[in-house]
């Protein structure tokens, strides 16, 4: 796993918890596969909120794109990022 700036390993956190950001799309920005991102995980948030995570993206059909419905074209929410 390549070494990332504590910014970069924010932002990774930050999409891993993101309902809709599919794990391909972290491959995509950052080149870290999904076993890569749950052990990064693992290193750096609370072990109860790993633990949380953990269970909130096991089965979650919108963290892999093959799983996904094909009516999700976004990463996000509509209410996300308003200015």
């Amino acid at each position: 796993m390549a070494k990332f700036s504590k910014d970069e390993i924010s932002r990774i956190i930050e999409m891993a918890w993101e309902d809709r950001t599919p794990f391909e799309a972290l491959k995509s920005q950052f080149g870290i596969l999904e076993k890569d991102v749950i052990r990064l995980m693992r290193l750096n948030i609370k072990q109860n909120s790993f633990k949380l995570w953990r269970k909130r993206v096991n089965g979650r059909k919108t963290k892999h794109l093959k799983l996904r419905s094909k009516k999700i074209s976004r990463a996000y929410c509509t209410r996300q990022y308003k200015t």
